[in-house]
């Protein structure tokens, strides 16, 4: 009779760290999904950003032919905006560029835990 209570609490333990185990690798893959979802919003907003700045650029600068038959200083602060907001675009596409790129493998932790959990099951078995 106790043999059989003991195999029953014997089995509870190792059901209660098995849900352990799930509940924690559920909440990393969690935590992993929220940082790519982050990265892809910064991602958005710096693209939009790149977007804008090209386009200010590209107006600027049809500001700028036009005035290009008028005074003398009107170009010079034209110009320079125009070439301000272009770089400005450029360091974002460049940043962007960068960051696709640098994209981690998706869920990269919560696969190293469960090869990890495989590798220890695996040296429990022989």
């Amino acid at each position: 009779m106790s043999e059989t209570g003991g195999l029953f609490a014997s089995l509870k333990r190792l059901l209660s760290t098995m849900l352990g185990i799930v509940s924690t690798r559920l909440e990393l893959l969690a935590n992993e999904w929220e940082e790519e979802r982050m990265r892809l919003m910064r991602m958005l907003v710096l693209a939009l950003l790149a977007v804008f700045f090209v386009c200010m650029a590209a107006v600027l600068f049809a500001i700028f032919i036009v005035a290009a038959f008028w005074h003398d200083h009107p170009l010079l602060a034209i110009s320079v905006l125009s070439l301000t907001f272009f770089l400005m675009s450029v360091l974002c596409a460049l940043t962007l560029r960068r960051l696709l790129h640098q994209r981690p493998v998706l869920f990269s932790t919560s696969l190293a835990e469960l090869r990890r959990d495989r590798h220890e099951l695996g040296a429990l078995d022989e």
